[in-house]
């Protein structure tokens, strides 16, 4: 679907609207979609915001450079709930909520990633803790189904690592892509607890299996994607965005796409993740 982000991020399904939402981060927009009805549209925001969670309320929380927010495109309503300082040059990048019900968001500083960033979980409660600290592009924060495993991405190490969730000290590289010219960016859990990533400058989204292999690569007609989400009346569409932001000089008229928003028929489910009662 034609989108032109300049820096698509951040999907997440809402069950009960039909619809995806995502954002383009350096746009300052939370776009939306409807497969049933093929309607889409998009709210504009006074502030950078880069990922959300549907809300049990209506609308979405979302992580902004300002705070977090509740946001409600159809009734065009935009509320600051917690104001916060980031460090200068610094802004939210992914985040997700999780099987419990805690919607998790990371920070990273916006020069790619020179200073080190953090991962905050926030529950229902609006109550945040710092969880995680050090990485460089914090990307992925996805729950296996069992909840017993983080899923984290470090960029800027082309690593994704996996924390029990017991303890979230003890972390293990689960899968990398050093060597290559992809960087694994967000991702999106399966309900067999496959994770499907996307790769950044690698044209491709794969999907790992538990264990860390690579169960299946899907091929992308873009340099850059950004991160994924299922969706669709069954789950088992993936949708998956995408950034020109970047892109080399005169590499722009080569990827007609670059900044589309991409559906993708897996035949397989997705995880169901719960809305945030917040």
């Amino acid at each position: 679907m034609k989108s032109d982000d300049r820096l698509g991020e951040g999907p997440c399904w809402s069950p009960f609207e039909g619809r995806l939402y995502w954002f383009d981060i350096k746009g300052k927009r939370l776009a939306w979609y409807e497969p049933k009805t093929d309607a889409r549209g998009a709210f504009d925001l006074p502030f950078r915001a880069s990922a959300g969670a549907p809300r049990a309320q209506g609308g979405l929380i979302i992580a902004t450079d300002k705070g977090l927010a509740f946001c409600d495109p159809v009734r065009g309503t935009l509320e600051m709930v917690r104001a916060y300082e980031l460090p200068e040059g610094f802004r939210t990048n992914d985040g997700k909520i999780d099987i419990f019900g805690n919607f998790w968001w990371s920070t990273m500083d916006d020069n790619h990633g020179e200073r080190p960033g953090s991962v905050f979980r926030t529950g229902p409660d609006l109550e945040t803790q710092q969880m995680l600290s050090g990485i460089h592009v914090p990307n992925t924060i996805s729950m296996s189904p069992d909840g017993k495993t983080l899923y984290m991405v470090d960029s800027k190490l082309q690593t994704i690592f996996a924390h029990p969730m017991d303890d979230l000290s003890k972390v293990r590289m689960f899968a990398h892509t050093a060597g290559a010219p992809a960087s694994p960016d967000g991702s999106a859990v399966d309900a067999d607890g496959y994770l499907w990533n996307a790769q950044w400058g690698g044209w491709r989204v794969a999907r790992y299996a538990p264990d860390g292999s690579i169960e299946r690569v899907i091929p992308m007609p873009v340099q850059n994607p950004t991160s994924c989400a299922f969706g669709g009346e069954d789950m088992t569409t993936l949708f998956i965005t995408s950034a020109w932001d970047e892109l080399p000089l005169g590499a722009r008229p080569q990827q007609p796409l670059a900044g589309g928003l991409f559906a993708v028929e897996t035949g397989i489910k997705g995880l169901s993740l719960p809305l945030f009662a917040g």
